[in-house]
C-alpha cells in the first residue's frame, strides 16, 4: 500500500504523513511546478505544468489498494476504477456507492455556472482545527479498515 496525494494546495499534507509515518506508509505528493513542495517523510514528485498533468501522473501510478488523497471527484473516480481508496481533505471517503452521485453534482454545478455566465464562485469556508481532527480521524480509520 502507498498514499498518493494530490498535493496541490491540499491542506492536509502533513496530517496524511504523520498518520502515514504512525503506520510506516509510503507517501508520495504530487504537484505542479507552481506548486513546489518539500518534505522530510514523502517522496515528492513534480509534474509539469499543464490541465490535468498532476490528475493523470497520479492516477497513471496508483494501484490496487493504494490511497489517494484529493478533492478532485474525476480522480477520486478513477482512483475507485483502479481498486484504489480514496478520501476527500474533508475526511469523505470516495465509494462505489457514493462518487456517480458526486459526479453528476459536480457536472450539475458546472452546468449552472456556465448557465449564469458565473465562472468564479465564492470558495471553500476557512478550513479549522475542527476539520483537521476529522479529516485525521477518518484517515486513520481507512487506514485501519485496509490493514485489517
Amino acid at each position: 500500500m502507498k498514499i498518493y496525494v494530490d498535493a496541490d494546495a491540499c491542506p492536509v499534507v502533513s496530517i496524511v504523513e504523520q498518520v502515514a509515518e504512525k503506520y510506516k506508509i509510503e507517501v508520495m505528493l504530487l504537484c505542479d511546478t507552481n506548486h513546489v513542495l518539500n518534505s522530510d517523510y514523502s517522496e515528492v514528485k513534480i509534474i509539469g505544468a499543464g490541465a490535468d498533468a498532476v490528475d493523470f501522473a497520479l492516477i497513471n501510478l496508483c494501484k490496487k489498494n493504494d490511497i489517494v488523497v484529493t478533492q478532485d471527484y474525476g480522480v477520486a473516480a478513477m482512483a475507485l476504477g483502479k481498486g484504489a481508496y480514496a478520501i476527500h481533505q474533508s475526511g469523505r471517503w470516495y465509494t462505489d456507492e457514493n462518487i456517480d452521485q458526486l459526479l453528476m453534482k459536480r457536472h450539475l454545478g458546472k452546468k449552472e455556472r456556465r448557465a449564469s455566465r458565473k465562472n468564479h464562485l465564492k470558495g471553500p469556508k476557512k478550513r479549522t482545527e475542527e476539520d483537521d481532527v476529522k479529516f485525521c480521524q477518518s484517515f486513520e480509520k481507512l487506514i485501519k479498515s485496509i490493514l485489517l
